[in-house]
């Protein structure tokens, strides 16, 4: 589990059969989780400099292919004992979305971001709600039919590659984890009896 609050900036040195290097001071073990924008990634060798991290099929087949290349977004997954904040993020990118305005807010310090996606994700973006871009955690200002508007602070533009996005960028998305539960228990609630204490106990005992 994450909570997308960038602890560094890393860089890809190299991308090949599968296998994404990256360069970062972050001290990693084999088999540490670490997103590297928005994804969770399994460290599979440890390097001087960095480490090695495999993308399965489905990951690539998910993400845009600018989000392995140049610098990148780190956060190592959490631990127990690390304070929470930011929000409850898993690492599994859901879509593409892509930047179609950058608004300048002088008068209020800020930058406005409307992120284009497909109609389909709209019903996991929720006003007020959280969302992930590219494994930053951020609040989601308004929500319109095919896009949504986040409204960035100067402190987040400098910490993060935010800063480097333009109209046309693509960017990592992972919607909210309830929004998803409670559109898939509203869905299928109806299609399969209830679950009784009897199919627990039997899932139970089958480990």
């Amino acid at each position: 589990m994450f909570t997308g609050l960038i602890r560094e900036i890393g860089r890809v040195k190299k991308y090949h059969n599968n296998i994404l290097t990256i360069e970062s001071k972050y001290i990693a073990k084999i088999g540490d989780s670490i997103a590297i924008n928005g994804v969770c990634l399994t460290v599979i060798k440890v390097n001087s400099d960095g480490f090695d991290l495999e993308l399965s099929d489905e990951t690539r087949s998910i993400i845009d292919s600018s989000k392995i290349s140049g610098e990148v977004h780190i956060e190592p997954a959490m631990q127990l004992t690390d304070r929470f904040e930011g929000h409850i993020v898993q690492g599994h990118v859901d879509c593409v979305g892509e930047v179609i305005k950058i608004i300048s807010k002088s008068k209020e310090n800020a930058t406005d971001f409307i992120i284009a996606v497909e109609p389909k994700y709209i019903a996991y973006i929720i006003p007020k709600g959280s969302i992930t871009i590219d494994g930053v955690s951020l609040t989601i200002n308004d929500v319109y039919e095919n896009s949504f508007r986040l409204t960035i602070i100067p402190h987040t533009l400098r910490e993060t590659l935010i800063k480097n996005y333009k109209i046309g960028t693509k960017v990592n998305i992972e919607t909210d984890l309830f929004a998803r539960y409670i559109e898939h228990i509203l869905k299928n609630r109806d299609k399969k009896r209830a679950i009784s204490w009897s199919d627990i106990d039997k899932i139970q005992m089958s480990y």
